[in-house]
């Protein structure tokens, strides 16, 4: 089957309150296949959404008709080897697949690679792939291009690693978009690519980065331009957008059903659009949740976060009340000056923030 470039990432399906929206969740999936693409991925750890993804793709079309991808979280509450193994099981009956086209030892980096090389997942996963229950084997990884290269390099039998690769952390120094990317290259590997438009930070830009794109081309989404720009890239296989709503999903369709790469003008202005961008002190959370998941406070971080961008973006604080209203629950809102200087956040965040200094930021800004 023919893989087109756009893959629908289910970390982030819409919501009715606090359950997932099964009903835009059917549509958003039709929408998808009816275009011509295939590739869902979803994980262990994105909860609700291998349950989900039956309910709206499995159970509602035939198996050849789509790709599916997951992961095992090897790191995330495993206290043993069968830990590890029972999320691949549990995800196939969650999922109702007999098969993964494609599977991911899932967030490789620091000591999280640790968990799959003590209890040798590596092996096991290989078998499975033998017993046809993982079409294709590979792993993701927020780790820097030195951790990267050496992964590969010990394990040349994976044929892909997903990387978070977008214009604004190609030139990162804690992230590392291009120095990974082409580490992956070297090793002649395929690139799925995360967070192309960073957790959303670059679908709604600061004006000034909006006002880069609308001069080229009024028309285009800013989002259009993160995913466009990923997707140019060689090798990649899959650009994911993790999409909430069906109005997301018909923009990301509207351009790359018939996907053409960056021009020479185009590939200009994302130079441009980061330069602008690098000025900007934006805190570079994707709310991907990791932190909210070992912190002994149960502190909304990531919505704290996301509020105080948008403080940064547009210097309003009737938009930094609304996003926290939004965004964190009641019972989290007042708790960053309750941050214990722990640790255990940063230690999972895959995107190497200062976590406990921001936070005692916000505390002091939100008094």
């Amino acid at each position: 089957m023919e893989t087109k470039k756009l893959g629908f990432g289910l970390m982030r399906l819409p919501k009715n309150g606090e359950e997932i929206d099964l009903e835009e969740t059917c549509k958003m999936v039709d929408a998808f296949l009816e275009a011509g693409f295939t590739y869902f991925d979803t994980a262990r750890v994105y909860v609700g959404s291998e349950e989900a993804i039956r309910k709206a793709l499995v159970e509602r079309h035939p198996r050849d008709s789509y790709t599916l991808a997951s992961k095992c979280a090897a790191w995330a509450g495993c206290k043993t080897r069968e830990d590890a193994i029972a999320q691949f099981e549990t995800s196939l009956e969650t999922a109702g697949v007999e098969y993964f086209d494609y599977y991911l030892l899932h967030n490789l980096g620091g000591n999280r690679t640790n968990y799959f090389d003590d209890w040798d997942l590596w092996k096991y996963f290989l078998q499975k792939k033998e017993e046809g229950k993982i079409r294709h084997l590979g792993f993701s990884c927020h780790g820097t291009a030195e951790e990267l290269d050496e992964i590969l390099t010990k394990h040349p039998e994976m044929e892909f690693v997903q990387l978070q690769i977008n214009y604004a952390d190609w030139d990162n120094d804690s992230i590392q978009s291009g120095k990974c990317y082409e580490v992956a290259r070297k090793h002649g590997k395929q690139v799925v690519v995360m967070e192309p438009v960073k957790g959303g930070l670059l679908a709604n830009p600061a004006d000034a980065v909006q006002d880069v794109f609308r001069k080229q081309d009024p028309d285009a989404s800013c989002a259009s331009w993160a995913i466009r720009y990923a997707a140019s890239l060689e090798g990649v296989l899959v650009v994911l957008s993790g999409m909430s709503s069906l109005e997301q999903m018909n923009d990301n369709l509207s351009y790359m059903k018939d996907f053409k790469g960056l021009n020479e003008t185009e590939q200009k202005t994302i130079a441009e659009a980061q330069e602008v961008l690098k000025n900007l002190p934006i805190i570079p959370c994707t709310s991907c949740d990791y932190c909210a998941k070992v912190c002994p406070m149960s502190i909304g971080v990531s919505g704290l976060f996301a509020a105080m961008n948008q403080y940064t973006k547009f210097n309003s604080r009737k938009s930094f009340d609304r996003t926290v209203e939004h965004r964190v629950k009641e019972k989290e809102r007042n708790l960053a000056d309750q941050c214990i200087q722990c640790g255990a956040c940063e230690d999972a965040c895959p995107q190497h923030i200062s976590i406990r200094e921001e936070l005692v930021k916000i505390a002091g800004f939100m008094k």
